[in-house]
């Protein structure tokens, strides 16, 4: 289709080249040969008269032309497929659906194995493409790429709505067999403690050790940085490690692993969860439904 003698296929391919500022990385994403790729933005160059994205150096940088564009394109696409993929009305028990859901493995294990296992029986023919939290999960979820993040409030997309799913404490975990651990646990002995704990993104490890250190002016020791938290788990048993990880967390590796579970010693601050979505989506019958879904999952639960 045209739109003034332009291929509007070739906006879905400007607003991939401008995100990956690669033709071969694009290419891979629309699935199209790197040469297919290389002539959809020669027809964009032709189009707008201007070269769209020019080389610095080894990288590839937009035009301030592109620049411009970049938002109003994407907002565009997005509409385009929320209305496509939007319905007047949501019955999950027939709907053929699938829900990109960005979320930690924490999450997964306390929320979304549920309501999967729910689903099943529900709504088997609703589908959750869940992915790993990321630092540029805000970007994807602006672009259209998911449909909800389940994150704490500071890794969420600033401008965009979102919703408490829940709160959860912390707890200290240890392998059973360490018997060198007094009770209860002090703040002295948690800090002569190797502690294990979790990177999920560039900023996050970073992020709690900072605010440890500003918090009680001390840095725990770290043995391992552990890329999610069932990892963590497996590395303690046998040793004398200590981890912090989410309460619930915690008691469901210690059905099946050798764990010991132990409060805090120190005042931590709550995790608090929270649901984002588009705005675009804000009205989507699916969304909402989704929303609602995952709400009544936590309640069953008492998370």
């Amino acid at each position: 289709m045209r739109f003034r003698r332009l291929d509007l296929n070739l906006l879905v391919a400007l607003d991939v080249l401008l995100e990956e500022r690669s033709v071969s990385r694009a290419a891979h994403r629309l699935h199209l040969s790197q040469s297919a790729t290389s002539g959809a933005l020669a027809r964009l160059r032709a189009y707008f008269n201007d070269e769209i994205m020019v080389m610095v150096g080894r990288t590839m940088t937009p035009t301030p032309l592109a620049q411009g564009m970049m938002e109003p394109v994407r907002e565009i696409l997005v509409r385009v497929r929320n209305a496509i993929e939007a319905r007047p009305a949501f019955d999950p028990a027939t709907a053929q659906r699938p829900f990109r859901i960005a979320a930690s493995d924490y999450v997964t294990e306390v929320v979304l194995s549920h309501a999967i296992r729910r689903l099943r029986h529900d709504a088997p023919d609703i589908r959750f493409d869940i992915s790993a939290t990321s630092d540029d999960m805000g970007n994807r979820l602006n672009c259209g790429d998911l449909d909800l993040i389940i994150s704490p409030e500071a890794y969420l997309a600033p401008e965009q709505p979102r919703e408490i799913l829940f709160k959860e404490t912390h707890s200290c975990v240890v392998w059973m067999g360490n018997g060198d651990i007094p009770e209860p646990l002090t703040f002295e002995r948690y800090l002569e403690m190797t502690h294990v704990t979790v990177m999920m993104g560039g900023r996050r490890s970073g992020a709690f050790e900072q605010w440890f250190l500003n918090r009680f002016g001390a840095v725990r020791k770290i043995a391992a940085v552990a890329p999610d938290f069932s990892s963590v788990a497996s590395i303690i048993v046998g040793t004398d490690l200590i981890t912090t990880m989410h309460t619930r967390l915690a008691r469901l590796y210690a059905q099946y692993m050798p764990l010991r579970i132990l409060p805090v010693p120190i005042e931590f601050p709550p995790l608090v969860e929270t649901m984002q979505w588009h705005s675009q989506l804000e009205h989507d019958a699916g969304i909402l439904w989704l929303r609602n879904f995952l709400k009544e999952c936590v309640s069953a639960e008492e998370l």
